[in-house]
């Protein structure tokens, strides 16, 4: 009886059969990704902590201490060590900068929920191209990145970051209630969010306002008339038509990472019951690191991808 020697948790062997096609799925978007431009880079697996903590984005899971005392963290995305990159190595470079990547990024999990703490990334960076120009770019690459690896029925929702602190601030609400507001919008708890609302000494219409934004999703309709929206009209105005009838606008979408200033997306599909992949702007993290950039990108799960690949081809 062959003996049972166990993995870390949230990480698997992948075997010959799905490595190919995992192959052919990161093929076609770097092929499409190096078509529109974008050069392919690599950073090593592990940076500085102050350096990923100096980025704000994912807080890393692992870290270890080197032989001169430094702490060392597994990098939780690719912006952050890509913002460093690109500030550092390209500090004289004529803007926009366009980089890819495909590397195994590592984050905290919960793994009896079948999470993963390891997993393959793949997407790209906008470095100095500012909205709506740069947003209406990545978008339209991310579309043709997707289009190239057969996935037919997927979305991408849309929101804007700064638009539900923007809203917070015009109705003064606190400091302390802003943090948990945000939190309940990061989480999808429209519930929690109503009910600290109903906490608020607020008057009815701010607090309308503020329960009722985050539910307006749909077409180009949802921002008709309403402020903090122009932004995000802009950028649809300059959408292909064949990326425009992709796009669903979420008022409540925002994102975990610290980074992001304006333009938020997700990528959905029906075969799976999760964002397979997602970006947006962070026009202030390249300022971080010392040349500040207006800058904007995204990443593809391809774990997720070939998962949603897999359910429509069985639907099918």
């Amino acid at each position: 009886m062959a003996t049972i020697h166990p993995l870390p948790s949230g990480t698997r062997d992948v075997l010959p059969d799905e490595m190919r096609e995992l192959r052919a799925v990161t093929a076609a978007l770097l092929d499409v990704f190096t078509r529109e431009g974008y050069g392919e880079v690599s950073t090593p697996a592990l940076e500085h902590q102050e350096v990923l903590q100096r980025g704000g984005g994912a807080q890393p899971a692992y870290r270890v201490m080197d032989d001169h005392g430094q702490v060392l963290a597994l990098r939780p995305d690719m912006t952050v060590p890509i913002a460093r990159l690109a500030a550092t190595r390209y500090a004289d470079e004529e803007p926009p900068l366009r980089f890819c990547y495909l590397a195994d990024v590592y984050r905290g999990a919960r793994p009896h929920r079948g999470q993963m703490r390891e997993f393959l990334q793949a997407g790209v960076e906008l470095v100095g191209a500012p909205s709506p120009e740069g947003t209406a770019e990545v978008l339209r690459v991310l579309c043709a990145a997707l289009d190239a690896t057969g996935l037919a029925g997927y979305r991408l929702g849309v929101g804007d970051a700064a638009l539900y602190p923007s809203l917070l601030e015009t109705f003064a609400v606190p400091a302390q209630a802003r943090e948990t507001l945000l939190r309940d919008l990061v989480d999808r708890d429209f519930v929690g969010l109503e009910r600290e609302l109903g906490r608020l000494d607020l008057p009815g219409d701010a607090r309308e306002t503020l329960a009722t934004v985050p539910s307006l999703r749909g077409g180009i309709e949802v921002l008709d008339g309403r402020p903090g929206t122009e932004s995000l009209r802009r950028v649809h105005d300059l959408l292909e038509p064949a990326v425009a009838q992709r796009v669903l606008f979420d008022l409540g979408l925002t994102r975990d990472l610290g980074y992001y200033t304006g333009a938020v997306f997700e990528v959905y599909d029906p075969a799976l019951g999760e964002p397979l992949g997602g970006g947006g702007r962070y026009d202030e993290l390249l300022g971080r690191f010392g040349r500040p950039l207006p800058a904007v990108g995204f990443a593809l799960g391809v774990d997720k991808l070939h998962i949603a690949l897999a359910g429509e081809e069985r639907a099918r």
